[in-house]
């Protein structure tokens, strides 16, 4: 049965690392199938769902969402980007870092992104990769700093061993942030300079504008009957009436003469519009009426857009907003929009209609960088009581008055009675995916362990890594854990490396917390590619990044960051 199990990991990494087949109905489809099979039993799959540090990690975000409306990280990212870009880098790293021991990085991250993105006094590509790999560093200093701690520490409990405590990262977690902090001020040098201004130019490069001239058989006639819906390459974004904007443009609307008619899409197939009689091109145009409704947003993670494209989820119903166009990256994607499969950090450029901004779904699929749109603060007063509710609750629960499920828990009925926070706001923003992949995974963790799967696997490590000793078998298990984070996601990484890291510890017959730690600071060593962390991905697009960006950037801090990791845990963890 042992080898029945491996080849579903095997399997199951395969369909993670193609990115083709989204976590949640992966690591769902596994646990079911060690179900079925008998791997492991209903009660156990059950507790996996319930798990009390899963629980903890869903108060938390649900915590959080209040945590992120609060203006005060605003205002702290103005200030940060005063100055000189070496002073302001640092300035920000070592902010983020701090924020994101206690806050849920991805909000840390989010309320940050926006300013730095808008703001012309430093390029936002000099400060954007950076803001992600210091949210990461700050988060593994504290139990609550990052998911992975937490889904680690669920880990350790199911396996009978002691809840790790919330400072218990620090005195490995600290000097291994502030060593690679150091390193990434200097390789931050090597990110491009994308000029703002040349971007905010090249936004005529979205749009060709055509006038209804007097006269024309198009005048009177419905978008729908003048066949100006369904274009070859073309789509008719909206039009520009008596000094106003039409946005999003209804079949039904009916064309005037003076109408400009702006299209966006493959502005280069002029020669679509140049059968339409009476229609005067007048080339690219992006003046300032046409850019007054022009938003633009980053598809946020567990949005319901990722894997799907703009025609089947008929994206202009469903927001009142018009695709104008997509980046990726640096890469501005070409040909038919509505046709191309949509991904997590993908940036959208929107025009969009009077109400769009009303849309409660926004929050959830889109990370907003246009300061009209952002959703509504909360006064500083408002700020102030939550983020002191949330302190009082952190230490509650570090000097054992609460646990901190209790802590958390309530501290969530307070922001729910003072109105903080809704119930519409929790069960629109709830992590249902991530608790789908956090509760299989402990699932698969569990058929590892009782399949004798990972005993398979931590005999071959014993049998590799006999004749070096235990540390060389603790670095292949830190190795094979940054490896894996690279390949797939962090909480899989940690999913996967967890029962491996016990059984090998249990082989050597040693002190397991060592191979934990090394798990844990393994999957949040996420430095060299964006797509296997969450912020990573936020960035990536708003940055107009390219991969070899976060090579060059990454590959020093992940270097330094396993030498500190690989020195420091075991004086502080010893065998």
């Amino acid at each position: 049965m042992e080898w029945v199990v491996l080849l579903a990991v095997a399997g199951l990494l395969l369909a993670l690392s193609s990115g083709r087949v989204p976590p949640a109905p992966a690591f769902v489809a596994v646990a079911c199938g060690f179900l079925l099979l008998g791997v492991i039993e209903l009660p156990t799959l059950l507790n996996s769902y319930t798990n009390p540090a899963l629980a903890t990690l869903m108060l938390l975000l649900l915590v959080s969402l209040t945590l992120e409306r609060s203006p005060l990280l605003e205002r702290v990212s103005q200030y940060l980007v005063s100055g000189r870009e070496k002073p302001a880098l640092l300035k920000l790293m070592g902010t983020t870092a701090v924020l994101s021991a206690f806050l849920n990085n991805t909000a840390v991250v989010a309320s940050f992104l926006s300013t730095l993105s808008r703001q012309k006094r430093i390029p936002a590509s000099r400060l954007l990769i950076p803001l992600s790999y210091a949210s990461i560093l700050g988060g593994i200093t504290t139990l609550v700093g990052t998911s992975t701690n937490l889904v680690v520490s669920s880990f350790a409990v199911n396996a009978g061993l002691p809840e790790l405590g919330m400072f218990q990262f620090s005195l490995v977690g600290i000097p291994v942030a502030l060593v690679c902090m150091v390193v990434l001020l200097f390789s931050a040098s090597t990110l491009p300079r994308h000029n703002s201004e040349a971007a905010e130019a090249r936004l005529s490069s979205y749009f060709l504008s055509a006038e209804v001239e007097a006269g024309s058989p198009l005048v009177g006639k419905s978008i729908e009957a003048n066949g100006l819906r369904h274009l070859d390459g073309l789509f008719l974004l909206e039009i520009e009436r008596d000094g106003r904007l039409r946005t999003p443009v209804s079949p039904d609307e009916r064309v005037k003469a003076g109408d400009v008619l702006v299209f966006s899409g493959q502005v280069d197939k002029v020669q679509t519009l140049q059968r339409f009689p009476g229609l005067r091109l007048m080339g690219e145009s992006a003046g300032e009426l046409l850019a007054s409704n022009l938003v633009e947003v980053v598809i946020a993670n567990g949005s319901v857009l990722a894997g799907q494209t703009l025609q089947s989820m008929d994206f202009r119903t469903l927001f009142n907003a018009g695709v104008v166009g997509i980046r990726r990256g640096e890469k501005r994607l070409e040909g038919q929009l509505g046709q191309i499969p949509l991904k997590v950090g993908d940036s959208l450029l929107l025009a969009v209609g009077s109400n769009f901004s009303q849309h409660r779904n926004l929050d959830r699929n889109f990370l907003l960088l246009s300061n009209s749109l952002q959703r509504p603060k909360l006064s500083i007063r408002q700020s102030l009581f939550a983020l002191g509710g949330f302190l009082t609750a952190l230490a509650a629960a570090s000097v054992g008055w609460l646990s901190l499920f209790e802590a958390l828990l309530c501290l969530l009925a307070l922001f729910l009675v003072t109105r903080l926070l809704s119930v519409q706001d929790m069960r629109r923003r709830f992590p249902f995916q991530l608790l789908l992949v956090i509760g299989s995974a402990l699932a698969i963790a569990q058929g590892l362990t009782a399949s004798g799967a990972a005993d398979v696997i931590a005999g071959a490590m014993q049998a590799v890594f006999n004749d070096y000793g235990v540390y060389a078998a603790f670095v292949g298990v830190f190795l094979m854990t940054l490896l894996l984070t690279e390949t797939v996601t962090n909480n899989a990484a940690a999913a996967l490396a967890f029962p491996i890291g016990l059984s090998t510890a249990q082989a050597f017959n040693v002190d397991p917390m060592p191979f934990i730690m090394a798990v844990a600071y393994g999957a949040s060593a996420c430095f060299l590619i964006p797509f296997g962390y969450q912020t990573h991905l936020m960035v990536y697009s708003p940055g107009r990044y390219r991969l070899v960006d976060y090579l060059k950037t990454g590959l020093p801090v992940s270097v330094a960051y396993s030498v500190a990791v690989l020195v420091i845990t075991p004086l502080v963890f010893p065998f």
